[in-house]
């Protein structure tokens, strides 16, 4: 299976500058325990501080995020491919953005 993630990641910020909440997401891959998920975000939007799965890392398509934990906070821009904590966090779009979270959950 070939997905198009320039297009994914299109038409979910499309979506997401429509919706009430401002997001939209869409799990890509699902493989056993792996879950990959297209997820678009309008600037100051968040996904508010939430538990972490065994492994996950983040990769940004487009925009800026700003990922946090209770104490300390890091700014990810296109490109970035970086290890989710594996603690609470949560995730803020400084700019319209799009990420790419992959997740193994047991």
């Amino acid at each position: 299976m070939n997905l198009d993630l320039t297009a994914l990641a299109d038409e979910h910020l499309a979506a997401a500058r429509t919706a009430p909440h401002g997001r939209s997401a869409h799990l890509v891959l699902h493989d056993g325990v792996l879950r990959q998920t297209v997820i678009a975000l309008t600037a100051g939007t968040s996904l508010d501080e939430h538990n972490a799965p065994p492994a996950a890392s983040l990769q940004v398509l487009s925009g800026r995020v700003r990922l946090t934990t209770p104490g300390w906070a890091d700014e990810l821009g296109p490109g970035v491919l970086r290890m989710l904590p594996k603690e609470r966090h949560g995730l803020t779009a400084v700019n319209d953005s799009v990420v790419l979270l992959t997740a193994v959950n047991d």
